[in-house]
């Protein structure tokens, strides 16, 4: 009677499972449609970094246009229904928390949301509008670069989701720090094999094989891992200091009973 009391509970925690995974691609799609009417828009607003520089973007096939805003549309929905899905990723995980666990898990998925909108906003506003005004900038006046459309907008996407994942790391050190998972020694003792790991990521993650837009993402990332690194110190201070007062309180404890 356990073993199918079992099986049925691992058949509803998969069937709610997929529920969310549906809901997730459909809030998904419907907002890409939405954001299919504003593509125009959205791609002017993408080409700004180009269009400032006097600089214009072609395409070569005949779908080449539709086929680069459906990419927009879908990148764009996928971003105005990330608070759906993580809606649906907190209501599957809540039920099976603690009280205290569902306060902290709650605010792990709103700060996470805000998070990786940070990441993306500071990709392109801080990193990706430096970056193309920097790298074009090697034509010169004798080279003339033939930019299209479908390559320039994978390149942006591409170059932006790493942003949003990299700004989790904070987050995901806290909640580490938080229960005692890393150190500040440890993070301290590795700092050199973080520089070659985040070069490594950087060289992963950026769509051209090019050592100066590698340098450009790493450097940001790497600023992330130091702030990690001083949430973790900030966090382990703190945990630190509870514990010593409540061994003081329970050395204190015996004195008054004595009493």
């Amino acid at each position: 009677m356990a073993k199918k009391t079992d099986e049925m509970t691992i058949i509803s925690h998969l069937e709610e499972l997929r529920r969310v995974l549906i809901v997730s691609i459909i809030s998904t799609t419907v907002l890409a449609v939405a954001a299919y009417f504003f593509s125009d828009k959205i791609l002017a607003f993408l080409m700004e970094p180009l269009t400032t520089l006097g600089q214009g973007v072609f395409f070569t096939a005949v779908t080449g246009a539709i086929f680069a805003k459906i990419k927009i549309s879908f990148f764009a929905g996928f971003l105005a229904a990330l608070p759906i899905i993580l809606w649906q990723i907190w209501s599957f995980v809540v039920p099976a928390l603690k009280k205290k666990e569902k306060l902290y898990f709650t605010l792990f998925v709103l700060v996470s949301f805000i998070s990786f909108v940070a990441g993306v906003a500071f990709g392109f506003f801080g990193v990706f509008r430096i970056g193309v005004a920097f790298l074009l900038q090697f034509a010169g006046p004798t080279l003339t670069p033939l930019l299209t459309i479908d390559k320039y907008i994978s390149f942006i996407i591409s170059f932006l989701l790493p942003f949003g994942i990299v700004f989790e790391f904070p987050l995901v050190s806290f909640f580490l720090a938080k229960l005692e998972l890393v150190t500040y020694a440890f993070f301290a003792r590795n700092r050199r094999y973080a520089i070659l790991g985040v070069v490594a990521l950087a060289a992963i993650i950026t769509p051209t094989p090019d050592l100066i837009t590698c340098l450009i993402v790493s450097g940001p990332m790497y600023l992330l891992f130091e702030v990690s690194v001083l949430v973790v110190r900030i966090v382990e201070r703190r945990i630190a200091r509870r514990k010593e007062r409540e061994r003081l309180a329970e050395m204190a404890e015996p004195a008054v009973t004595v009493k």
